[in-house]
């Protein structure tokens, strides 16, 4: 039988990745910026937080204070994330260089940057296997809250993650209302539908596409640093986020760039991702590579409909991937 209890917390744990690209990139886009190199930010955070939290397990030995093991890896996480959304803004906003080769670029860069890091911290550990263990710092992310054993099936399916997981519900939310009922949103909504008259309003569209970019890719980035310390345990391996950034990419598309339709699509994409491990398949190994093409198919499904809505509220902001040029205004 599908055990439905056990299914869902195993596709929040995939979707929490998805759900912070996806929220980070929306927030970006919605300034104008499509920022393609997610991935690589989301790689760039990942070896961040992994590079802070080996130095201070090194540093402390065996005994971590609690706040400081989770404070340090996450700091640094964003604080690599921030400087890869500032580098895409300078390129892209400042010299105006063309969004989408800088976006691959980044991603190109972002793999490469997460592995050579990864793999110097492998060779520092003597370890013999490729792949280096934060098992103690894991320990503090991946908590659970304490009572959520004793309440059954509920503690199962809504209190059994760590805290990252409710900090990425907590910011498509706060994001989707900014987005919609602040003047700030507004402004930022300008910007991306139609930078020539927001700049003629007043509006700094310099500082809202920077803003937004370098924020985005730090919620990109705890992605990151979720995938390696809650889901993967603290175990960092070279190549091991998979296609995760692109479908977070993807999954803006599906949520017609909505932060808080980004919650419950990102566990649908989540549970596609896995679904190939709950379906009973036998010995049939072609049945089970077919169910773990859905979330492609999905993705492939989402992009043709998108093409195909023909309501302003459905597309996307009207400048994105355009440089901005003052003087063509």
């Amino acid at each position: 039988m599908f055990d439905l209890v056990s299914f869902i917390p195993r596709a929040v744990v995939q979707s929490i990745p998805l759900l912070l690209g996806a929220t980070g990139e929306t927030l970006t886009e919605k300034s104008g910026n499509l920022n393609l190199g997610i991935p690589g930010i989301m790689y760039v955070g990942g070896i961040s937080g992994v590079i802070g939290a080996f130095l201070y397990e090194q540093a402390a030995g065996g005994s971590l204070n609690p706040f400081l093991a989770v404070a340090i890896p996450t700091l640094a996480c964003l604080l690599g994330s921030a400087l890869m959304g500032l580098l895409y803004c300078f390129l892209t906003v400042t010299l105006r260089a063309n969004q989408n080769v800088t976006g691959l670029a980044m991603t190109t860069f972002g793999v490469g940057f997460g592995n050579f890091f990864g793999g110097s911290l492998i060779k520092l550990t003597g370890s013999e296997v490729p792949s280096i263990a934060l098992s103690a710092t894991s320990g503090y992310f991946s908590a659970a809250l304490p009572f959520a054993d004793s309440l059954g099936w509920f503690g199962k399916i809504f209190l059994s993650y760590g805290f990252l997981a409710y900090v990425a519900i907590a910011l498509a939310l706060v994001c989707s209302y900014v987005l919609n009922h602040t003047r700030t949103g507004l402004h930022l909504r300008a910007v991306g539908e139609n930078p020539a008259t927001a700049d003629a309003a007043g509006i700094n569209i310099g500082r809202y596409k920077y803003a937004a970019t370098v924020i985005g890719s730090m919620i990109a980035g705890l992605g990151g640093l979720y995938y390696v310390m809650d889901y993967a345990c603290g175990v960092w391996s070279n190549d091991a986020f998979g296609d995760r950034g692109w479908l977070a990419i993807a999954l803006v598309i599906f949520t017609i760039w909505r932060p808080n339709v980004g919650i419950l699509s990102s566990i649908l994409f989540g549970g596609l991702y896995i679904l190939y491990l709950f379906v009973p398949t036998g010995m049939n190994l072609s049945v089970k590579e077919l169910y773990k093409m859905l979330p492609y198919l999905v993705t492939i499904v989402v992009l043709v409909i998108s093409s195909m809505r023909n309501k302003r509220e459905n597309q996307p902001p009207e400048s994105l991937g355009l440089a901005y040029f003052r003087e063509d205004r």
